[in-house]
Protein backbone atom coordinates (compact mmCIF):
# COMPACT_ATOMS: atom_id res chain seq x y z
CA UNK A 1 0.00 0.00 0.00
CA UNK A 2 1.28 3.54 -1.09
CA UNK A 3 2.20 6.22 1.24
CA UNK A 4 -1.01 8.74 1.62
CA UNK A 5 0.74 11.48 3.80
CA UNK A 6 4.12 12.91 5.31
CA UNK A 7 2.86 12.32 8.93
CA UNK A 8 5.39 9.42 9.55
CA UNK A 9 8.38 10.68 6.74
CA UNK A 10 11.76 11.18 8.69
CA UNK A 11 14.95 12.25 6.64
CA UNK A 12 18.72 11.85 7.63
CA UNK A 13 21.13 14.62 8.00
CA UNK A 14 23.48 12.13 6.08
CA UNK A 15 20.69 11.89 2.80
CA UNK A 16 21.10 15.62 2.36
CA UNK A 17 25.17 15.61 3.35
CA UNK A 18 25.76 19.09 1.54
CA UNK A 19 23.25 21.10 3.95
CA UNK A 20 24.75 21.58 7.86
CA UNK A 21 22.51 20.56 10.07
CA UNK A 22 20.62 23.76 10.68
CA UNK A 23 19.64 24.11 6.83
CA UNK A 24 18.77 20.43 6.76
CA UNK A 25 16.58 21.20 9.45
CA UNK A 26 15.08 24.26 7.57
CA UNK A 27 14.20 23.09 4.53
CA UNK A 28 12.83 19.51 6.01
CA UNK A 29 10.57 21.75 7.41
CA UNK A 30 9.62 24.24 4.39
CA UNK A 31 8.59 20.52 2.70
CA UNK A 32 6.60 19.46 5.21
CA UNK A 33 8.73 16.53 6.71
CA UNK A 34 8.08 16.31 10.25
CA UNK A 35 11.09 14.45 11.58
CA UNK A 36 14.80 14.23 11.50
CA UNK A 37 17.51 11.43 12.33
CA UNK A 38 20.74 13.31 13.15
CA UNK A 39 23.97 11.56 12.22
CA UNK A 40 26.99 13.13 14.84
CA UNK A 41 29.16 14.31 12.10
CA UNK A 42 26.28 16.84 11.58
CA UNK A 43 26.81 18.29 15.06
CA UNK A 44 30.92 18.38 14.67
CA UNK A 45 31.81 21.98 15.96
CA UNK A 46 28.58 22.84 16.92
CA UNK A 47 26.60 23.82 20.78
CA UNK A 48 23.96 20.78 20.94
CA UNK A 49 21.69 22.86 22.90
CA UNK A 50 21.84 25.26 20.33
CA UNK A 51 20.86 22.84 17.47
CA UNK A 52 18.54 21.09 19.84
CA UNK A 53 16.62 24.54 19.66
CA UNK A 54 17.45 25.24 16.24
CA UNK A 55 15.45 21.67 15.71
CA UNK A 56 12.66 22.49 18.12
CA UNK A 57 12.24 26.16 16.53
CA UNK A 58 11.14 24.49 13.30
CA UNK A 59 9.22 21.71 14.65
CA UNK A 60 11.09 18.61 13.84
CA UNK A 61 11.30 15.49 15.71
CA UNK A 62 14.54 13.99 16.84
CA UNK A 63 13.51 10.17 15.73
CA UNK A 64 17.56 9.04 16.44
CA UNK A 65 20.96 9.55 16.45
CA UNK A 66 23.56 7.97 14.14
CA UNK A 67 25.82 6.36 14.82
CA UNK A 68 27.67 4.19 17.54
CA UNK A 69 29.44 1.18 17.33
CA UNK A 70 32.30 0.02 15.64
CA UNK A 71 33.20 -2.06 18.96
CA UNK A 72 35.89 -4.98 17.49
CA UNK A 73 39.43 -3.71 17.57
CA UNK A 74 42.98 -5.52 17.54
CA UNK A 75 43.97 -4.44 21.48
CA UNK A 76 42.44 -3.59 24.51
CA UNK A 77 42.91 0.12 24.41
CA UNK A 78 41.21 0.43 20.95
CA UNK A 79 38.29 -1.54 22.37
CA UNK A 80 38.21 0.86 25.64
CA UNK A 81 38.34 3.85 23.09
CA UNK A 82 35.33 2.54 21.08
CA UNK A 83 33.22 1.98 24.44
CA UNK A 84 34.06 5.28 25.66
CA UNK A 85 33.33 7.41 22.11
CA UNK A 86 29.40 5.26 22.49
CA UNK A 87 29.23 6.88 25.94
CA UNK A 88 30.11 10.02 24.43
CA UNK A 89 27.31 9.05 21.85
CA UNK A 90 25.06 8.48 24.81
CA UNK A 91 25.28 12.01 26.19
CA UNK A 92 25.16 13.68 22.10
CA UNK A 93 21.80 11.64 22.48
CA UNK A 94 20.28 13.05 25.27
CA UNK A 95 21.46 16.76 24.86
CA UNK A 96 19.57 16.04 21.86
CA UNK A 97 16.25 14.83 22.74
CA UNK A 98 17.31 11.37 20.52
CA UNK A 99 15.94 8.14 21.99
CA UNK A 100 17.58 5.67 20.30
CA UNK A 101 21.43 5.40 19.11
CA UNK A 102 21.34 3.20 15.59
CA UNK A 103 24.72 0.84 16.23
CA UNK A 104 26.69 -0.50 13.04
CA UNK A 105 28.29 -2.64 14.86
CA UNK A 106 31.91 -3.32 13.08
CA UNK A 107 34.12 -5.53 12.08
CA UNK A 108 38.21 -5.96 11.84
CA UNK A 109 39.58 -7.48 8.35
CA UNK A 110 41.37 -10.62 8.85
CA UNK A 111 39.65 -10.91 12.46
CA UNK A 112 37.80 -14.14 12.61
CA UNK A 113 33.63 -13.04 12.53
CA UNK A 114 33.10 -15.42 15.66
CA UNK A 115 35.65 -12.71 17.54
CA UNK A 116 33.88 -9.67 16.24
CA UNK A 117 30.79 -10.95 17.48
CA UNK A 118 31.59 -11.79 20.62
CA UNK A 119 33.31 -8.05 21.27
CA UNK A 120 30.57 -6.83 19.80
CA UNK A 121 28.12 -8.05 22.47
CA UNK A 122 30.60 -7.27 24.99
CA UNK A 123 30.97 -3.74 24.06
CA UNK A 124 27.07 -3.22 23.66
CA UNK A 125 27.20 -4.36 27.52
CA UNK A 126 29.92 -2.10 28.30
CA UNK A 127 27.88 0.94 26.92
CA UNK A 128 24.44 -0.15 27.83
CA UNK A 129 23.98 0.26 31.75
CA UNK A 130 25.62 3.95 30.82
CA UNK A 131 22.90 4.54 28.22
CA UNK A 132 19.73 3.19 30.32
CA UNK A 133 20.71 5.52 32.77
CA UNK A 134 20.92 8.40 30.09
CA UNK A 135 17.16 7.06 28.54
CA UNK A 136 18.56 6.44 25.49
CA UNK A 137 18.36 3.17 24.13
CA UNK A 138 20.87 1.15 21.71
CA UNK A 139 19.54 -0.25 18.49
CA UNK A 140 21.64 -3.06 16.13
CA UNK A 141 21.27 -2.34 12.56
CA UNK A 142 22.88 -5.46 10.61
CA UNK A 143 24.54 -4.30 7.54
CA UNK A 144 24.63 -6.45 4.14
CA UNK A 145 27.03 -8.98 4.17
CA UNK A 146 29.14 -7.50 2.24
CA UNK A 147 30.26 -4.78 5.15
CA UNK A 148 30.57 -8.46 6.93
CA UNK A 149 34.54 -7.80 6.99
CA UNK A 150 34.99 -3.83 8.04
CA UNK A 151 31.82 -2.65 9.02
CA UNK A 152 29.62 -4.95 10.76
CA UNK A 153 29.73 -8.77 11.64
CA UNK A 154 26.03 -8.41 12.33
CA UNK A 155 24.24 -9.23 9.09
CA UNK A 156 20.89 -10.10 9.24
CA UNK A 157 17.57 -9.74 11.37
CA UNK A 158 18.31 -13.86 12.82
CA UNK A 159 21.88 -12.21 14.07
CA UNK A 160 20.79 -9.11 15.24
CA UNK A 161 17.64 -11.11 17.31
CA UNK A 162 20.10 -13.88 18.81
CA UNK A 163 22.14 -10.74 20.34
CA UNK A 164 19.19 -8.85 21.36
CA UNK A 165 17.86 -12.42 23.05
CA UNK A 166 21.47 -12.91 24.32
CA UNK A 167 21.88 -9.77 26.02
CA UNK A 168 18.44 -8.92 27.07
CA UNK A 169 16.96 -5.98 28.88
CA UNK A 170 14.16 -3.74 27.71
CA UNK A 171 16.92 -0.73 26.11
CA UNK A 172 18.58 -2.85 23.15
CA UNK A 173 16.83 -3.44 19.96
CA UNK A 174 17.12 -3.51 16.14
CA UNK A 175 16.77 -0.99 13.26
CA UNK A 176 15.82 -2.23 10.16
CA UNK A 177 17.46 -1.12 6.84
CA UNK A 178 15.74 -1.98 3.63
CA UNK A 179 19.45 -1.74 1.90
CA UNK A 180 20.70 -4.21 4.16
CA UNK A 181 18.22 -7.05 5.01
CA UNK A 182 15.78 -6.80 2.02
CA UNK A 183 17.78 -9.96 0.10
CA UNK A 184 17.01 -12.26 3.36
CA UNK A 185 14.35 -15.23 2.87
CA UNK A 186 13.95 -15.23 6.76
CA UNK A 187 13.27 -11.71 7.00
CA UNK A 188 9.43 -11.71 7.49
CA UNK A 189 9.76 -14.38 10.43
CA UNK A 190 12.73 -12.74 11.69
CA UNK A 191 10.75 -9.27 11.81
CA UNK A 192 8.00 -10.82 13.14
CA UNK A 193 10.02 -12.23 16.11
CA UNK A 194 12.08 -8.89 16.63
CA UNK A 195 8.49 -7.22 17.30
CA UNK A 196 6.80 -9.98 18.97
CA UNK A 197 10.05 -8.86 21.94
CA UNK A 198 9.59 -5.38 21.79
CA UNK A 199 13.26 -5.09 19.81
CA UNK A 200 11.77 -3.35 16.78
CA UNK A 201 12.83 0.07 17.17
CA UNK A 202 13.70 1.48 13.90
CA UNK A 203 13.15 1.03 10.35
CA UNK A 204 14.88 2.63 7.22
CA UNK A 205 14.59 2.98 3.62
CA UNK A 206 16.09 3.62 0.33
CA UNK A 207 16.49 1.02 -2.27
CA UNK A 208 19.01 -0.89 -3.95
CA UNK A 209 20.00 -0.01 -7.49
CA UNK A 210 20.89 -2.75 -9.97
CA UNK A 211 23.53 -3.00 -11.39
CA UNK A 212 25.06 -0.71 -8.46
CA UNK A 213 28.48 1.38 -9.17
CA UNK A 214 29.22 1.87 -5.69
CA UNK A 215 28.64 -0.62 -2.73
CA UNK A 216 28.67 2.55 -0.27
CA UNK A 217 27.36 5.51 -2.13
CA UNK A 218 25.26 4.75 -5.22
CA UNK A 219 21.49 3.91 -2.54
CA UNK A 220 18.69 4.89 -4.69
CA UNK A 221 15.46 6.81 -4.17
CA UNK A 222 12.65 4.84 -3.35
CA UNK A 223 11.69 3.36 -6.77
CA UNK A 224 14.85 3.13 -8.52
CA UNK A 225 15.89 -0.59 -7.28
CA UNK A 226 15.14 -3.76 -6.84
CA UNK A 227 13.65 -3.65 -3.01
CA UNK A 228 9.74 -4.30 -2.81
CA UNK A 229 9.93 -1.27 0.08
CA UNK A 230 6.24 -1.47 0.80
CA UNK A 231 5.82 -5.49 1.24
CA UNK A 232 8.85 -4.94 3.98
CA UNK A 233 6.95 -1.89 5.43
CA UNK A 234 3.61 -4.55 5.96
CA UNK A 235 5.94 -6.85 7.68
CA UNK A 236 7.60 -3.96 10.17
CA UNK A 237 3.74 -3.25 10.67
CA UNK A 238 2.40 -5.96 11.18
CA UNK A 239 5.06 -6.91 14.28
CA UNK A 240 3.54 -3.30 15.38
CA UNK A 241 6.01 -0.97 14.76
CA UNK A 242 4.18 2.49 13.69
CA UNK A 243 6.99 5.29 14.23
CA UNK A 244 9.05 7.03 11.22
CA UNK A 245 9.79 5.39 7.81
CA UNK A 246 13.15 7.07 7.95
CA UNK A 247 14.81 7.89 4.42
CA UNK A 248 18.77 7.23 4.56
CA UNK A 249 20.37 7.55 1.27
CA UNK A 250 24.23 7.57 0.38
CA UNK A 251 24.58 9.07 -2.85
CA UNK A 252 27.05 10.69 -4.99
CA UNK A 253 24.69 11.56 -7.99
CA UNK A 254 21.89 12.57 -5.43
CA UNK A 255 24.30 14.54 -3.29
CA UNK A 256 25.08 16.47 -6.55
CA UNK A 257 21.96 17.60 -7.11
CA UNK A 258 20.34 20.72 -5.76
CA UNK A 259 18.86 20.04 -2.31
CA UNK A 260 16.23 21.28 -2.31
CA UNK A 261 15.11 19.53 -6.06
CA UNK A 262 16.31 16.66 -4.51
CA UNK A 263 14.04 16.97 -1.15
CA UNK A 264 11.40 17.50 -3.19
CA UNK A 265 11.77 14.20 -4.77
CA UNK A 266 12.27 12.52 -1.84
CA UNK A 267 8.55 13.27 -0.94
CA UNK A 268 7.50 12.62 -4.55
CA UNK A 269 9.22 9.06 -3.85
CA UNK A 270 7.97 8.42 -0.96
CA UNK A 271 4.19 8.80 -1.68
CA UNK A 272 4.77 6.40 -4.40
CA UNK A 273 6.75 3.44 -3.48
CA UNK A 274 7.56 4.21 0.31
Amino acid sequence: MAQTDFSRLCIHTMTTKPLDICQAADLYAKEGVPAITVWRQALEGKSIPAVKQHLAKAGLRVVSLCRGGFFPAQDGAKRQAAIDDNKKAVDEAAALGAPIIVLVCGAVPGMPLVEARKQIADGIRAVLPYAKSAGVKLSIEPLHPMYAGDRSAVNTMKQANDLCQEIGGPDIGVAVDVYHLWWDPELQGEIARCGKNGWLHAFHICDWRSPTIDLLNDRGLMGEGCIDIPRIRGWVEAAGFHGFNEVEIFSDRLWALDQKDYVKMIKDAYLKHG
